[in-house]
């Protein structure tokens, strides 16, 4: 029988609990909760509720119940195959970095080798939810795994890896909309494009925070490579591409009050963004990237849904 703690087995720098001293279930169980806790497995918030938007757009109301179960398991597995890629891949970087360098990988409390079963156990998931949806979806998912696998590296030669994160993103709405209807829709690309440029635009404002080490190491990005005055300027004006792109996409739906209050309410939780964090100011960059968008994840998606019930 295959020891699967040599497989995906950590290696540990602080005390086993003392309910699990002598335990295989508690080697697999910390390692788990490393590796979860490592690919901040919470900030799903931001990517489901985009899918679920695109899912009740895309069936014109309720959703099957197939469709919401498969489609959630594939963004949940295909988004924690790729936040493990991204760490695996800058693990170095991020162990010379003070503000990463704590994390389980850089620090020795999860191994490589854990990551990589992790990533193969979410790939295979990734791949069973992937063919239980349109048979276009079977056909197209190595675009999605190839642009998360590629991403961690954009930022070693470009300061567009903003974009090419949104790029991923541009997938989401996409994504889902083909493996409900199994067709593209205008609507579908544009929900995409808001998407990426939300998505691209708070990835500048939390690369302002790793200027300093980013351009130590060589890397790029809007705020090494321009400066912060600029790139402040610039996720402005990818948040407000978002909105524009909302609008627009409301307008080829024919969308209701409730689409347009949930999009008021993200333009002013994007200003209130915009005014928490400066170039000379970055102490309150947290609340900008987690809190903020998560607001807008769960608002925009909630009176998006029950725009597309009640009409």
């Amino acid at each position: 029988m295959i020891d699967f703690y040599h497989i995906v087995g950590t290696q540990y720098n602080t005390a086993v609990e003392p309910s699990c001293r002598i335990g295989y279930d508690c080697r697999v169980a910390t390692s788990a909760k490393e590796f979860f806790d490592t690919i901040r497995f919470e900030h799903t918030i931001f990517a489901l509720p985009f899918a679920y938007m695109t899912l009740f757009l895309a069936s014109k109301g309720w959703p099957a119940a197939t469709d919401f179960v498969w489609i959630t398991i594939a963004m949940v597995a295909g988004r924690t195959f790729g936040m493990a890629a991204n760490r695996l891949i800058d693990a170095g970087i991020d162990a010379r970095n003070p503000r990463t360098s704590g994390r389980a990988l850089p620090a020795g409390r999860l191994s490589k080798a854990s990551v990589t079963g992790y990533m193969a156990a979410t790939l295979a998931l990734f791949l069973v939810a992937v063919y239980n949806l349109q048979p276009v979806c079977r056909k197209l998912w190595p675009i999605v795994i190839v642009a998360m696998v590629v991403y961690p590296y954009v930022k070693r030669f470009t300061w567009v890896c903003h974009l090419f994160l949104g790029l991923v993103y541009v997938m989401i709405p996409t994504a889902v909309w083909l493996a409900v209807t199994n067709e593209l829709s205008r609507t579908a690309v544009v929900l995409g494009v808001g998407a990426g440029l939300w998505v691209a635009g708070f990835d500048i404002i939390y690369a302002c925070q790793d200027v300093d080490v980013d351009r130590h190491e060589g890397l790029h990005s809007i705020p090494a490579d321009l400066g912060l005055v600029p790139a402040m300027w610039i996720a402005r004006i990818f948040h407000a591409g978002f909105v524009g792109a909302l609008a627009y996409a409301g307008a080829l739906l024919g969308a209701g009050v409730f689409y347009y209050v949930g999009l008021a309410a993200t333009m002013f939780v994007l200003i209130y963004e915009h005014r928490l964090v400066s170039p000379n100011d970055l102490s309150s960059i947290n609340a900008a990237f987690f809190t903020a968008n998560g607001v807008i994840s769960v608002v925009l998606f909630v009176l998006v849904a029950v725009d597309t019930i009640v009409a």
